[in-house]
């Protein structure tokens, strides 16, 4: 393949590891709607217990002083969709997908990179197991990299500002409240650039928030809302 602009060896400069397979790191680049007979699904399977057991592993051996409940939620803090989204993003791989498929790009959200990312991780590991390295190692190194000084950092109840609609939730059932509910007001702007408008409610209280995604208009709409039952903590 001609070197392009973004080409997948761009990528493992990157990411500090050269593949010994280049068909893993071209199946963990192929997303479903390439129409290909080898997409990157069950590499992205994979992928998602290896990073959370990765994660988890970290957390067990950075913060002794926490219990399984607090390292469950920052757990999934760092493995949600939005982490992953950015992670790809750093690394390229909204170019590196188009680069391999450039007549049939899959669509750039959120969900689809973060798969790919997680299907990258599941390639590196079952290449470097194929090539008689230390495949756990390599990971570790990868997911160390990108998460351990947030794990150092982190605060217990820090989750309480990164994932604001579990706590929302939890803070309610323990008040005895209604479940929050969410509710599209609006959607504005054009199809490349949407403005979603998102209110959540909890029994007779409310709160709205804009956003660029429904998430995250959830999510600030959330955070209004905990600043409106006193539960909010600041940063």
């Amino acid at each position: 393949m001609v070197r392009g602009k973004d080409h997948p060896g761009d990528l493992e400069d990157r990411l500090g590891y050269r593949f010994k397979d280049p068909d893993l790191l071209r199946e963990a680049l192929t997303h479903t709607s390439a129409g290909s007979l080898r997409d990157n699904q069950r590499l992205e399977f994979l992928g998602d217990a290896l990073l959370n057991f990765t994660v988890a592993f970290l957390l067990h051996r950075e913060r002794p002083d926490w219990q399984e409940g607090s390292m469950s939620k920052l757990r999934g803090v760092l493995v949600r969709t939005e982490s992953l989204h950015a992670w790809a993003l750093d690394l390229g791989l909204d170019r590196a997908l188009k680069s391999v498929h450039p007549r049939k790009a899959p669509p750039m959200g959120p969900k689809p990179l973060a798969d790919a990312l997680e299907a990258l991780l599941a390639s590196i590991y079952l290449d470097a197991q194929s090539a008689g390295l230390d495949a756990t190692l390599r990971v570790t190194e990868l997911v160390e990299a990108r998460f351990l000084t947030s794990i150092r950092e982190a605060r217990l109840e820090s989750w309480t500002q990164m994932d604001p609609k579990t706590h929302l939730q939890e803070t309610a059932a323990r008040r005895g409240l209604p479940a929050p509910v969410y509710t599209q007001v609006e959607l504005a702007g054009p199809g490349h650039a949407p403005r979603f408008t998102m209110q959540v409610s909890v029994g007779s209280l409310s709160a709205r928030a804009e956003g660029s995604t429904r998430k995250r208009a959830e999510g600030d709409a959330a955070r209004r809302l905990l600043d409106r039952l006193g539960t909010h903590t600041e940063t």
